[in-house]
């Protein structure tokens, strides 16, 4: 049935509301809702009868999008989540997809894509876009014509190339054919705001309006599921239960071992996540850099967009960032001053002395080599990063350690133009931090770096000095599920007496099984120094059998020269022992992290 409504209290408004819920009505509610509004008919005279049915306006057709996302730690593939979630709240078809999932042959198909990218390293794509990347780089690459797009860059200012994933995406779409949706949006490590914004004009360019919020917030979380209130943007103050250095007496290194509880925060993570860590500055740097300016400690300066205050020290401490100089802060320090040396610093033609300049220097570098004494700390602040976290590769198992959180950190400390330099949350965690005291955390989910679906599947583990932290979380997983899968783990450091991190853990495991066996490099208890890679190498034979065998390789650690040395060590093993060119070789091992056999947490 359809109302029709003249002559009646009824606006248009409501007359549609009412043919909307109709057809979910009962029998019974319909024959209450007709003697209703015949009863209305009688009171006021007007004609409020059933009508015959007519045929139903079809419905707008909901635009269909494509969200794509590539990402190393997981920011990315939040964020991406989160603009699904917005844009089918506004009524779109949303096809949301990792890069290394998605079908290139698809892509000319796309009306309407969505990019979010990290870039990593030294401005290459994260590992779960490189087969895309290089595929769009490609001749294969289709024209675009029809395609509509927004790329949404995630990067940090502090390194040469920023953003340079998106910058190329964005560039190349063009090339193609397509058009922007709307332009693109590099953010800095503080991605928050310039993300939300980015979202909001993407959701109004496809809705020809803004988008309107989800019924009711949020989506609800799945039945059973406890969503916790706690974030990057909301962090946890989890109590430190244990703060221990893993490292032996004579050792050249600290290395944190601390234990963290999550009772209360309902925050879940999985074996191969991280943990984000909010620091404090050294106070001896926050104190050395308000004497060089001739600040007052006490001073109120505001500490984030809303105009919240604190003091000068505490916003210092706790809210910015003062150990690293990028060249946008640069530009920003330009205008305050009259001093033109950092505005010579920053023309072209200069930018290799700009480098040099920054590399290993911080605020209080600036401020006395550039005499900025008199600038007001109001304004000086307003130009500083925000206080980035630090993210940490979990060391523990959820199910070993229910409501903890296990992390490995190395101390950084080192001497640079004359002062001693410290590693901000390292240092913070060594010096600073007692059992009692708390630390504001979140959960960085990831991913891509997790164990597989299947417990029989073999898994090799490469991961020296810190590195090694979440495979002590795969083994404390694969122990508690019974997982029956052979593991290999790959471990180095520097001496085997002090520096040979969870040796006991690792002893233990391989007694029950639970590690099937581990090759140890220790370099410098050798005349010649050897690394993982040359373990590696010694054992090709074996490892090129656990490879045939369906075993998924696992990388974690230093990612500019480690992780670099693996990847060749893994293609030289596939030419040594299967056979292969080098051209080959390489394609081996890009199916495998398109199969999601071969996954590197690296940094």
């Amino acid at each position: 049935m359809v109302l029709q409504v003249t002559n009646s209290p009824f606006n248009q408004e409501q007359v549609e509301l009412l043919n909307r819920i109709l057809p979910s009505l009962t029998d019974n509610q319909r024959v209450w809702l007709s003697g209703y509004l015949t009863a209305l008919q009688g009171a006021t005279g007007a004609a409020a009868v059933p009508a015959a049915a007519a045929p139903a306006a079809a419905p707008a057709q909901a635009k269909e999008v494509t969200v794509l996302f590539g990402s190393q730690t997981g920011n990315s593939n939040g964020l991406a989540k989160k603009l699904a979630k917005k844009l089918e709240a506004g009524g779109s078809q949303v096809t949301l997809s990792s890069m290394s999932d998605f079908k290139p042959n698809s892509l000319k198909k796309v009306q309407n894509l969505l990019i979010v990218v990290s870039t990593h390293g030294e401005g290459e794509p994260p590992d779960n876009a490189i087969a895309f990347y290089e595929f769009l780089h490609s001749k294969r690459a289709p024209k675009l014509d029809g395609m509509q797009f927004s790329v949404l860059a995630l990067g940090d200012t502090s390194y040469e190339y920023f953003c340079k994933t998106g910058k190329d995406f964005d560039a190349r779409l063009e090339e193609l054919g397509a058009k922007r949706l709307t332009p693109r949006v590099d953010c800095d490590v503080d991605f928050a705001d310039a993300a939300a914004e980015w979202m909001e004009q993407v959701a109004g360019s496809l809705n020809g309006a803004a988008a309107p919020a989800a019924a009711g917030g949020a989506p609800a979380p799945a039945a059973g599921a406890v969503e916790s209130e706690y974030s990057r943007s909301n962090p946890f103050q989890a109590e430190v239960l244990e703060n221990l250095n893993l490292n032996g007496r004579g050792s050249d290194r600290e290395t944190r071992h601390v234990e963290l509880s999550l009772e209360g925060s309902n925050l879940q993570y999985e074996a191969g996540d991280s943990l984000g860590v909010y620091p404090e500055n050294h106070p001896r740097l926050v104190d050395e850099l308000i004497e060089a300016m001739g600040w007052n400690a006490e001073e109120p300066v505001a500490v984030n967009k809303n105009g919240e205050q604190k003091p000068l020290r505490e916003a210092l401490l706790r809210h910015y960032e003062i150990t690293v100089l990028t060249k946008p802060l640069l530009e920003q320090v330009a205008k305050l001053t009259s001093n033109s040396g950092i505005g010579e610093l920053l023309e072209a033609g200069r930018e290799q002395e700009l480098r040099a300049y920054t590399n290993g220097r911080d605020l209080l570098d600036l401020v006395q080599d550039y005499s900025l004494k008199g600038i007001q700390a109001g304004e000086f602040v307003s130009v500083l990063r925000k206080m980035p976290p630090r993210l940490y590769s979990i060391a523990s198992s959820p199910k070993a350690y229910p409501d903890e959180v296990h992390l490995t950190v190395r101390t950084v400390r080192y001497e640079a133009q004359g002062r001693n330099r410290y590693g901000v949350c390292s240092v913070h965690l060594s010096e600073r931090v007692q059992p009692g005291d708390s630390l504001p955390v979140f959960v960085q989910s990831n991913p891509s770096f997790k164990l597989p679906e299947n417990g029989d599947t073999p898994i090799i583990m490469i991961g020296p000095g810190t590195g090694v932290a979440p495979f002590r979380a795969f083994l404390g997983e694969r122990e508690e599920t019974g997982a029956e899968g052979k593991s290999w783990l790959f471990y180095g450091d520097q001496h085997f007496a002090t520096d040979f991190l969870y040796q006991v853990e690792w002893q233990r495991w391989l007694k029950d099984g639970v590690l099937t066996r581990m090759d140890v490099a220790f370099s410098r208890d050798t005349d010649e120094k050897v690394y993982v890679q040359h373990r590696m190498l010694e054992k090709s034979r074996e490892l090129y059998q656990w490879l045939q065998e369906g075993a998924c390789v696992y990388v974690c650690g230093d990612e500019k020269k480690m992780a670099h040395d693996v990847h060749a060590a893994l293609a030289a093993i596939l030419e040594q022992e299967g056979g292969l060119s080098p051209e080959e070789a390489v394609e081996y091992l890009t199916r495998m992290q398109q199969q999601k056999r071969y996954q590197r947490d690296v940094y």
